[in-house]
This record gives C-alpha cells, sequence and structure tokens, in this order.
C-alpha cells in the first residue's frame, strides 16, 4: 500500500507476520512478531507499506492491528517522527494471579510507563488473559476507554457485558477498567487478546477527508495542495514494493 498521510499518530500493532514500511521522511524498517511502529505523519509524508515478498509467495499468516490518533491542532504541523518499538522493549506486566499478561506499549498504566511517545496523554495497553481470568486496572478519570478485542470471548466491566473477536467496548466515566476472559475459548483461540486504549479528549474541530485531517476546511485545502505539488516529499524505492500511485488509507 503507498499512501499520503498528514497530521495523524499512527500506531500499528503486529501479533504474528512480517511488514515492511519506508516513509519519505527516511522511517522505516523490517517490524514482526510483537513489535509496534508508531508514525507520526505531522506536516505531512508519503509511505509505503507491504508484507515482504517470500510471506507472500509462502502464504504466511498475517495479523495486525491498526489504529489512527488524530493530533492537537498546535501538534499537526510538527515534523514527520517514525518510533520502532520492539516487543522486547514494552512494559510488561503480570496481574497478581498470573492470568493476565499486560504490555505497556504507550503512555502510563499505574506508574509503569510505555516506550511509545505521544503528543496527547494516551495509554495503549495489548493484554492476554487465561481463560477465566480476570483483571481490573486503574484509569485516568480523564480519559476516554475502549477495548478492541483482536481474539477470543470474554467481558467488560463490573456487569459483564459480553465481548468477542471484532468487538469493541467503549468504558463510561470511572477510575477503573475490567475486563475478564470466558472460561471456553474456541479450539483456535486459547486466550482472549484485548488492547486497552484511552486518552485525553482533545475536543477540537475536525476537517477531514481521506488521510489527510485539519481543524478546518482551509486548512483540509491547503494540505491537499502541499500533497499535489510533491510537498510531502518521495518514497524512496524499496526492494519488493511498487510505487503505484497514492491512495486513500
Amino acid at each position: 500500500m503507498f499512501n499520503a498521510q498528514l497530521n495523524w499518530a499512527y500506531p500499528r500493532r503486529y501479533i504474528d507476520g512480517i511488514f515492511d514500511h519506508q516513509d519519505s521522511n527516511g522511517g522505516g524498517g523490517t517490524i514482526t512478531n510483537g513489535d509496534t511502529q508508531w508514525m507520526t505523519a505531522g506536516s505531512g509524508l508519503l509511505h509505503i507499506e507491504a508484507p515482504p515478498e517470500q510471506l507472500v509467495m509462502s502464504g504466511g499468516l498475517f495479523h495486525g492491528l491498526q489504529l489512527w490518533v488524530n493530533l492537537p491542532a498546535k501538534d499537526k504541523m510538527m515534523a514527520p517522527r517514525y518510533q520502532d518499538i520492539r516487543s522486547g522493549s514494552v512494559q510488561l506486566l503480570t496481574s497478581p494471579d498470573g492470568g493476565a499478561l499486560l504490555r505497556v506499549i504507550a503512555g502510563d498504566l499505574d506508574g509503569h510507563e510505555g516506550p511509545g511517545i505521544t503528543h496527547t496523554p494516551i495509554t495503549m495497553v495489548h493484554a492476554t488473559l487465561a481463560p477465566g481470568a480476570e483483571v481490573t486496572l486503574p484509569w485516568r478519570e480523564d480519559f476516554n476507554g475502549l477495548a478492541y478485542v483482536m481474539a477470543g470471548r470474554g467481558s467488560v466491566g463490573a456487569e459483564r457485558r459480553p465481548v468477542h473477536l471484532g468487538q469493541t467496548a467503549v468504558f463510561g466515566a470511572g477510575s477503573s477498567l475490567t475486563v475478564r476472559a470466558d472460561e471456553k475459548q474456541d479450539s483456535h483461540t486459547p486466550d482472549l487478546e484485548v488492547v486497552l486504549l484511552g486518552g485525553r479528549p482533545i475536543r477540537e474541530p475536525m476537517a477531514h477527508y481521506g488521510p489527510f485531517v485539519m481543524n478546518t476546511r482551509e486548512e483540509l485545502q491547503q494540505a491537499f495542495e502541499d500533497f499535489q505539488k510533491g510537498r510531502l516529499g518521495t518514497v524512496p524505492a524499496v526492494h519488493g514494493m511498487s510505487e503505484k500511485g497514492p491512495r486513500e488509507a
């Protein structure tokens, strides 16, 4: 995929597989199982990403999660930045009974800091819960909060609202998040895999179209002009990737 990006922070978490990334700001590389790339597009860049040719040819497994995080107006035109967060650098925590493994990728969880650098207060955690395990995590009251299920089945909140693969649960106000894995999981999914994400709401107007995000329509028009005039740079040639032109992400 060849994309233009403007004004987003762009975390991508890889569970299984291999992915190559390169951008017009010089960022990128190859990331694999358990790694995270955190690209901040800021004032704008072009990037190209694809699984390596050998993985495509062999039909290998690829499983990951991509998020787009808006930037506040004061940071929208900052210089682009790429963070390569390897699986061994995240903060690893466990629940008291050992039933849950927590990987703090960005932000703070009960005083434990993840390596990801963000521009507004954000917490991102990848949690693995064994069947029947439950965890209640402290959460900032000024944060929103959500849980996205990447695999398995479980429940969330004190009311134990059921959730399963592909669903997102949005938490209400409070100072903690509770997630529980069902006692029985599908045969191909031994555990509940969930991403917990939240942050302080920006509460600013937003104008967006495709991968471009600004605060006003006039700023959005200027962004398109910058892209059309080549001001976002060029992506160096990468072996095994083909640059066929821009597309909306």
